[in-house]
């Protein structure tokens, strides 16, 4: 197996760097061609249909789906281009590797995505011929190596043969090496809603022509050859696939293309594995020091004897995946992410004590390796690597009190699955020593070994552990039904799991649990706009909502200028129509959205008789009362009831907030500033937020912090806001340019969050303007300083009192 070192010529940080410098020297809209934005989060912060980023384009989904506010820095990349290498998990939901990882050379949780895009600007043909172009010139890979598939259509959904992508690849390779493809391999979809649109791989062949008969790898292409594989998928965003599975076409056409970094770099590295690159290397050599296994020598199935080999592959490949999603805020659990991260986690230790024979805590020792290799691509990662580890430590250390029993009781299951199976021994649940049943004991084991050897053996039936083993395994000892399955699969004789059975006896238990008193209501009724209402809001002419007067919620004026039924646009709407809730958009409001974890404004719009005209006009000041406020790529979106009367589009309107609820609110979101300070004071700088809450009735603020709060503790966070309160400082809100406002010593923001430029600055205690003409002054460490597009009150006083009324740990560090 050949051994990278970091004097190859195409090590992975070059590989990344080149891929990026490519594209940032394109010309494009801006000077510098494609805008080099940063990865972001492996956690989605706003995007509840993702367990992680899973593609390089999943922060851009806004932008396709025309949703991104145009203020924003995403909204000004409309039209425009990107590039960056992107960190991606698929573990669990419609991209899920997890259970391959190990078994071949090329399938990981974590990896990166080296992605460009286009939003609105060039389309096929640049996106082929550019990607050809670095492919062949700048990394110099044989031009007929390589084989590209196009979309062949679907006629049952409408949806036609994607000529144009075929044409543009016949210009650029051999025509036996442009290939169709059916919707499984050629039709590119995210998750189950959401854009999505034909695509178009390149895979490459790693023996090539050169081989004995000139080969042509066209036959192998989407296979799962090992030789042959796909390292780049070009996707041509055109539709939206909606609730029920409708595709429904977008405003603008994007492209989207994502090129796995360790399968490109095993191609230049002239390597056959991803494992066999200088991205595991040093891994491999960590797992190696921690557990005193043998060295890595890349074998695959029978040829790995004991698993050894795949054990690494597995354990490398998963402690990259912890650490980068426990760094970016993620925790091991019982839900959600949560639980798959910690199935990743134990499925690593498994390995690592069972195969390798490590000792508890070995997992752990291997974050500082993947931050010492990864950390200058990826700059978050040495923020507090001893918290991933110390959060990785404690879950492995909690599995491993209960991973030899666990191992114990499938020995047994797999014992009386066997037992089961074969003609002439009945194996007792518990066999007694001395007793005469060991003579069964004995023959059981010979049957095993023979099994083992692959030798005849008599079966009155198949080999299958019990579904009620599996789910003690994972009841009782903490086994995902994966990991059991796992665990069988690894046999040398075929062992299957009833995981029907098991899947009845997990239902069974929540339902059980359910039956405990909770009960579960339907959502409540909710309209959205949409990419093609977005589209056709702007169509009709319809600016985004200037909402500059929320943070006042002094009383306005306005004019409508759209009125949304949930499904089309109207002239007007009155009280005695059977809609039960309207949207009604105005060129400016007072209302404050729902957004960054506070709660919308209530109020109500009154029709000013002004704006009516005629004596025949019956519904003069009509009432529109306010039940929520959102947003949406700049439009405010007031919904609620028409309580009386009538508006129509080009209606004047009286825009009056429920200033008792704005209020309150706004004493609650000062408030949770100050426990922000607080938090930091008793606890120390590892205090992160991970979460908020801001309501008329209580606030709520999750943060991390590797244990409990002890009793005093919570009552000095207590007596510090209190005394905050007391002291009637001011609270200052101004705007600021972003790199600026970063540096102001003491600032808080929210890890992963994007922040718009310039950036809104709330301080309590100093002005805004005294932070900016000194920075770095230590005197702010003092003071409550945080990005924040919320509504505050004027003073500290106004908030009134501070009580703690509970403390509870919602996930393992948070």
């Amino acid at each position: 197996m050949p051994t990278p070192t970091s004097s190859h010529p195409w090590p992975a940080s070059r590989v990344r760097q080149t891929f990026i410098d490519f594209f940032r020297s394109k010309p494009g809209p801006g000077p510098q061609g494609h805008s080099f934005v940063p990865s972001s989060t492996v956690v989605p912060l706003d995007d509840p249909t993702l367990l992680f980023t899973n593609a390089g384009m999943n922060q851009f989904k806004p932008i396709f789906l025309g949703q991104a506010d145009p203020a924003s820095n995403l909204g000004r990349l409309r039209g425009g281009r990107a590039v960056n290498s992107q960190k991606c998990i698929r573990a669990g939901g419609k991209h899920n590797d997890l259970e391959d990882v190990g078994k071949d050379t090329y399938h990981h949780t974590f990896f990166e995505m080296l992605g460009n895009w286009s939003f609105g600007d060039y389309f096929k043909k640049e996106s082929i011929t550019w990607g050809m172009e670095l492919l062949t010139r700048v990394f110099g890979i044989p031009r007929d190596r390589l084989y590209a598939t196009y979309f062949q259509g679907e006629p049952s959904l409408g949806l036609e043969p994607d000529i144009e992508t075929r044409d543009i690849w016949k210009s650029l390779l051999p025509e036996s090496h442009v290939l169709p493809g059916n919707m499984k391999d050629n039709f590119w979809e995210m998750g189950d809603t959401g854009p999505c649109g034909p695509c178009s791989e390149i895979h490459y062949d790693r023996i090539g022509p050169e081989a004995r008969g000139g080969r042509n790898a066209a036959s192998l292409v989407n296979t799962g050859d090992p030789d042959v594989l796909e390292i780049w998928n070009h996707v041509f965003i055109q539709f939206n696939r909606e609730d029920g599975g409708t595709l429904k076409p977008l405003p603008a056409r994007h492209v989207d293309t994502g090129m796995g970094l360790e399968r490109l770099v095993s191609i230049l590295q002239n390597v056959r594995s991803n494992y066999d690159t200088d991205v595991f290397a040093p891994i491999f050599a960590a797992i190696e020091r921690a557990t005193g296994a043998r060295s890595y020598m890349g074998r695959l199935g029978q040829d790995d004897d004991g698993n050894i080999d795949t054990a690494y592959r597995v354990i490398a490949d998963h402690i990259r995946t912890l650490t980068f999603a426990i760094t970016d805020g993620a925790t091991p659990s019982n839900l959600g992410r949560g639980y798959v991260l910690r199935r990743i986690l134990r499925r690593a230790v498994r390995y690592g004590r069972q195969m390798l024979g490590a000792r508890t805590g070995f997992f752990s020792q291997l974050v500082p390796v993947v931050v010492q290799h990864m950390g200058e691509a990826y700059p978050e990662l040495r923020k507090d690597p001893a918290r991933v580890e110390n959060i990785i430590r404690e879950e492995e250390e909690s599995f491993g009190r209960t991973l030899d029993r666990g191992i114990a009781l499938f020995e047994d299951a797999l014992d009386e699955a066997i037992d089961r199976a074969i003609s002439r021994v009945r194996i007792p649940r518990a066999i007694p020593y001395g007793s005469p049943s060991l003579d069964a004991r004995e023959e059981l084991r010979r049957v095993k070994e023979k099994l083992a050897k692959r030798e005849q053996v008599v079966l009155a039936g198949p080999i299958v552990i019990s579904s009620e083993d599996a789910f003690k395994l994972h009841d009782t000892y903490g086994f995902p039904i994966d990991l059991t399955v796992l665990m069988a699969q690894e046999r040398p004789y075929k062992v299957t799991v009833d995981v029907p059975g098991y899947d009845g006896l997990m239902a069974a238990a929540k339902e059980k649990a359910r039956s405990g008193g909770a009960k579960f209501t339907a959502a409540t009724g909710r309209i959205e706009l949409d990419a093609d209402a977005i589209a056709r809001l702007a169509h009709m002419g319809v600016k985004p909502t200037d909402d500059i007067d929320k943070f006042h919620g002094r009383d306005i004026r306005a004019t409508v200028k759209a009125i949304f039924n949930g499904l089309n646009f109207d002239e007007h709407t009155d009280s005695a129509s059977n809609v039960d809730l309207v949207g009604i958009i105005l060129d400016k409001t007072n209302f404050y959205a729902e957004m960054g974890g506070q709660e919308h404004d209530a109020g109500r719009l009154a029709v000013t008789r002004e704006s009516r005209s005629g004596p025949s006009d019956l519904h003069a000041g009509g009432e529109f009362r306010v039940d929520s406020v959102q947003s949406f790529a700049g439009y405010i979106l007031h919904i609620g009831h028409l309580v009386k009367g009538e508006i129509r589009v080009g209606d004047d309107v009286q825009l009056s907030i429920d200033h008792g609820r704005r209020s309150a609110i706004a004493s609650n979101h000062t408030a949770t500033h100050l426990l922000n300070l607080a938090l930091r004071e008793t606890l120390g700088d590892g205090v992160d937020q991970k979460g908020s809450l801001v309501a008329p009735d209580r606030l709520r603020f999750d943060f991390s912090h590797p244990r409990p709060v002890a009793p005093e503790e919570l009552a000095a966070i207590e007596c510090t806001v209190r005394d905050q309160i007391d002291a009637n400082q001011g609270v200052y809100a101004e705007s600021a340019p972003l790199f600026v406002a970063k540096s102001v010593n003491g600032l808080r923001a929210v890890f992963g969050e994007t922040y718009p430029d310039p950036v809104r600055v709330v301080s309590i205690g100093a002005r805004v303007r005294d932070l900016l003409d000194d920075p770095t002054s230590a005197l702010w460490l003092d003071n409550s300083i945080e990005f924040c597009g919320g509504t505050h009150v004027q003073s500290t006083k106004a908030i009134g009192d501070f009580a703690l009324t509970s403390e509870e740990a919602v996930a393992k560090g948070v």
